[in-house]
């Protein structure tokens, strides 16, 4: 075989374009690229491996001959044309939410549990974001202790909810700066909400819709998924899901507690200083640690900030750090693909 033939839905999005540049750095042959979008955008020109491909409009037909397609141009273009790929051929890889809960399709992390692909149908699904670095950096710790409770509170980035959510923020920036007290807002926190709020210098504590018990669909999305991912239903998850005003990069407070109270902070350093994905930063003597800004344009998950807590022995923090649209997006797709190449499951 000399490569594989691939398709990206979504292309021109936030996330499609950046599919498209770790695709160029992936690990296994590629043969041809196959780019979809919407009507509207059919006929731009974009470029990979410095070669002019021009944007199709996605249709069932459109995945004939495709070996991989890479979605990510939201839920509702994945419920219609995922399994219209997987009947001629493609194996799908969906960066949405439309099938992460589906008890038949693999939650996949390759650090985490590259081994759930084995089971694939067709259909493999991307995690959220938030979800796919805070399990980087506990699954380690997972292995070694257990985990019976995790804590998360997360600190989004704008670009987690798509481009006119960052020139929105950009435009209400430049008119507090010069003294406006009122600025138009119109997608956050939720579009699908009745009402949106200025994220230039704020903080909402809203993504996605509220649901049951209080909590938002984001906030969910966290618990759900990392027990699945995990395969273990009795670890006890809670999450409060912020948006701040920062372009790229998650960042998260973990409070965790382990299976075993002889641990130490020495010992949960030791076992991420090597761990897959894992970039450890932690030096609080010298202020080093993870920001968004440094793990912009990065792959790993950085950590730092680990510390014992001061009344319960088996319970440790820590600060953990991602490019949401790199690992928390394509990158792990990409990877997703490397690992179904590198095991031989993709059908040629």
């Amino acid at each position: 075989m000399n490569g594989y033939h691939l398709a990206v839905v979504g292309a021109t999005g936030a996330v499609g374009t950046k599919m498209i540049e770790m695709l160029e750095e992936a690990n296994f042959p590629i043969a041809s690229v196959k780019f979809l979008a919407s009507k509207r955008s059919a006929g731009k020109v974009l470029s990979f491996k410095n070669q002019s491909v021009m944007v199709e409009e996605t249709t069932p037909d459109a995945f004939e001959g495709v070996h991989i397609a890479l979605f990510s141009a939201g839920g509702s273009i994945s419920k219609q044309f995922a399994k219209e790929a997987v009947k001629r051929g493609a194996v799908v890889i969906d960066n949405t939410s439309a099938f992460r809960m589906d008890p038949t399709v693999p939650l996949v992390v390759p650090e985490v549990n590259e081994a759930a692909l084995a089971n694939h149908q067709g259909i493999i699904a991307n995690p959220n974001c938030s979800t796919i670095q805070m399990m980087v950096a506990l699954e380690p710790i997972r292995k070694q202790y257990g985990l019976n409770r995790i804590i998360v509170s997360t600190y989004q980035a704008v670009s987690g909810a798509g481009v006119s959510a960052l020139e929105e923020m950009k435009e209400q920036a430049k008119a507090l700066l010069v003294g406006k007290t009122e600025v138009a807002a119109n997608i956050l926190p939720c579009g699908a909400d009745e009402k949106h709020f200025p994220i230039a210098f704020n903080a909402l504590p809203q993504i996605d819709l509220f649901a049951e018990g209080g909590y938002t669909f984001e906030e969910w999305k966290m618990v759900n998924e990392t027990k699945k991912i995990m395969a273990d239903d009795t670890i006890k998850v809670s999450a409060t899901c912020v948006r701040i005003p920062v372009v790229s990069g998650h960042s998260e407070s973990i409070y965790l507690e382990i299976n075993e109270e002889q641990a130490t902070v020495a010992d949960i350093k030791a076992l991420l200083v090597d761990a897959p994905g894992v970039v450890l930063e932690d030096e609080p003597a010298e202020q080093r640690y993870p920001t968004p800004l440094a793990a912009v344009g990065k792959k790993a998950t950085f950590v730092g900030r680990i510390r014992q807590d001061i009344d319960v022995k088996n319970g440790f923090h820590m600060w953990v750090v991602s490019d949401n649209l790199l690992k928390g997006a394509a990158w792990n797709s990409v990877q997703i693909a490397e690992s179904l190449h590198r095991l031989n499951l993709i059908q040629s």
